[in-house]
C-alpha cells in the first residue's frame, strides 16, 4: 500500500477470535484493524494472539496492519482494567501499533475535577511507560453516560475535561480517540472542534450521527423522544471529506477505525453491508484510489 498510508481506513474488532476476523475482512479491502480487549484482557496470551494475528494479515498480502489495541474499562476504580493498561503498551510492539487506547475512567457519580487527582496518580506512570516505549495513548471521547457532574466509565469527553486531562498529565504520549458522533450526541458541531485539537488527536473512530432537528424544536432535549442517533459513516451528517482534510492539514497520521453495531438501520444482517459501504465512503472522502504524479513533479 502506498500514497494513502498516512491515514488508513479499517475498523474495530474484538480481540477474541480476532484473527479468524482479519482473515474473513481482508478481502473486502480494510487496510487496518483496531483490536479491542473489552473491560479486561483477562486470561488471553497477547504473545499468541498477536502473533496470531500477524500471520492472518501476511496471509491477506496487501499490507493492512493492527492500528491501535484498546481497553475500556474504568481503570480509576477498576484495579484489573488499570493493570492492563500497561500489558498492553508493553505488547503494542507485538501488535505491530503504536496506540493504546481506553477511557480515561471516572470517580463513580462526582464531578469531573474530583476525577483528576486520581487521574493524575493513574495515568501519570501510564504515560511516561507509553513514552518510554513509543506508544501514544489515545482516550475515547464517549460520554457513557455520563456528564460534567455524574458518570460511571469516562472523564474525556468535553473539551473542557480534555484541558483538565492534560493539564493534569503534562505528557505528549498522552491523546484522544475521537470521532464526530459522540460529540454531535452533546451538539457539539465536530468539525471546529477538530480543527482545535487536531494536535492531540492520536486515532479516530469511524462513527457518525444525525441529528433530528426537527425532533429538537418541536419536543426538546428532555421531551422522551429521539433527537440524535449514532450512524455509520455515509449515513450520518458528517462531511468526512472536511474531518480527513483537516486532519491532513494538521499533521494527523493514523487511522480511522470504523465502530460499527450502533447503527439503527444498517444492522444485524446488514451490519457488515454498512461496514463495508462506510469502508468505501471514507475512501472516497480521502481522495480515492491513488494516483502518483508524473515523473519529475515535485
Amino acid at each position: 500500500m502506498t500514497g494513502h498510508d498516512d491515514i488508513r481506513i479499517g475498523t474495530i474488532i474484538r480481540a477474541e477470535g480476532a484473527a479468524a476476523t482479519v482473515g474473513y475482512l481482508l478481502p473486502h479491502g480494510f487496510e487496518c484493524f483496531q483490536i479491542s480487549f473489552g473491560g479486561h484482557i483477562g486470561g488471553l496470551d497477547l504473545k499468541r494472539l498477536a502473533g496470531e494475528v500477524r500471520e492472518a494479515l501476511a496471509r491477506g498480502g496487501n499490507s493492512a496492519v493492527v492500528s491501535a489495541i484498546g481497553i475500556y474499562g474504568n481503570p480509576l476504580v477498576d484495579e484489573a482494567t488499570r493493570g492492563d493498561w500497561p500489558r498492553l503498551i508493553a505488547a503494542a510492539d507485538e501488535f505491530g501499533c503504536n496506540v493504546v487506547t481506553g477511557f480515561a475512567g471516572r470517580i463513580v457519580d462526582r464531578p469531573i475535577p474530583e476525577s483528576l487527582p486520581r487521574f493524575r496518580e493513574v495515568f501519570g506512570p501510564i504515560a511516561t511507560a507509553a513514552a518510554d516505549h513509543g506508544v501514544r495513548l489515545a482516550l475515547e471521547n464517549c460520554d457513557m453516560g455520563g456528564d460534567w457532574q455524574r458518570g460511571d466509565w469516562n472523564i474525556a469527553h468535553a473539551p473542557t475535561a480534555w484541558e483538565m486531562l492534560f493539564d493534569a498529565v503534562p505528557n505528549e504520549a498522552l491523546g484522544l480517540e475521537w470521532e464526530p458522533c459522540h460529540q454531535m450526541v452533546s451538539l457539539i458541531d465536530p468539525i471546529p472542534q477538530l480543527r482545535r485539537w487536531v494536535g492531540r488527536i492520536h486515532h479516530i473512530h469511524g462513527k457518525d450521527a444525525s441529528i433530528h432537528w426537527d425532533v429538537l424544536r418541536e419536543s426538546g432535549l428532555r421531551g422522551g423522544k429521539t433527537y440524535v442517533e449514532h450512524r455509520t459513516p455515509g449515513f450520518g451528517d458528517t462531511n468526512w471529506t472536511d474531518v480527513i482534510s483537516i486532519l491532513r492539514q494538521g499533521g494527523f497520521r493514523g487511522a480511522i477505525d470504523i465502530e460499527g453495531w450502533h447503527d439503527p438501520v444498517y444492522k444485524d444482517d446488514l451490519e457488515m453491508t454498512g461496514q463495508v459501504h462506510a469502508l468505501n465512503y471514507l475512501k472516497r472522502c480521502r481522495g480515492g484510489e491513488f494516483v502518483p504524479n508524473p515523473p519529475g513533479y515535485p
